[in-house]
């Protein structure tokens, strides 16, 4: 019974090849894709910096033509005055997310490619066989490097990114809390003016 859960689990182990390294190669071309999309946006900040100390220095909502390319967090808050900060830390973690999570499959994914093939290199190394054992090794060694790479790519990234969108909530309470003052501050006028509109209306029913 016990041999064949092992056998089972030996055939199954070596099932699950194809799909991580092709797994590996897709976030490897995400790495890429992500890398580039760093550096434009790091281009987008520097020039539209000024645009972002504007946005700072008035009210949200005010200049909806403000070009904030590159700040998600102040082009949202822009474009939805009344947000919260709990949607925007929300907006955040959404913005992260990608990277962060390549960030931290990629080293996963890499010791499973690189332990899958130690089984047959194993074999090989009792058979004798050391065209095989080598063969082996280097498929593990490669997919190991990748998902290390890969990692190492998205985590800086993940880094980065979570510093400007810190930057940018921490800019943008101030001007999110004017907002939430005026919230109770214009329902206790319309309150107070209820009583009035009314009294005028009986005064001219009168």
């Amino acid at each position: 019974m016990i041999a064949q859960i092992e056998q089972t689990m030996y055939q199954l182990s070596d099932f699950f090849m194809a799909p991580v390294l092709c797994l590996i190669a897709l976030l490897f071309i995400y790495s890429l894709f992500a890398t580039g999309q760093f550096f434009s946006q790091t281009m987008q900040r520097r020039r539209h910096y000024k645009s972002f100390l504007q946005l700072l220095n008035n009210k949200l909502g005010i200049n909806q033509t403000l070009k904030l390319n590159g700040y998600p967090m102040a082009s949202l808050a822009n474009e939805m005055p009344n947000i919260s900060q709990d949607q925007l830390d929300v907006a955040a973690l959404k913005e992260l997310e990608g990277v962060r999570n390549v960030s931290r499959l990629a080293p996963m994914l890499g010791l499973i490619a690189t332990m899958i093939p130690m089984g047959p290199a194993l074999k090989s190394l009792a058979d004798g066989n050391i065209q095989g054992i080598s063969e082996n090794l280097i498929v593990a060694f490669s997919a190991v490097i990748f998902g290390l790479i890969i990692a190492s790519i998205t985590f800086w990234i993940a880094s980065v990114k979570k510093r400007w969108m810190v930057e940018e909530l921490v800019a943008l309470m101030p001007l999110i809390n004017k907002e939430a003052e005026k919230k109770p501050q214009e329902h206790s006028n319309q309150e107070s003016a209820l009583p009035i509109q009314a009294v005028e209306k009986d005064y001219e029913a009168a």
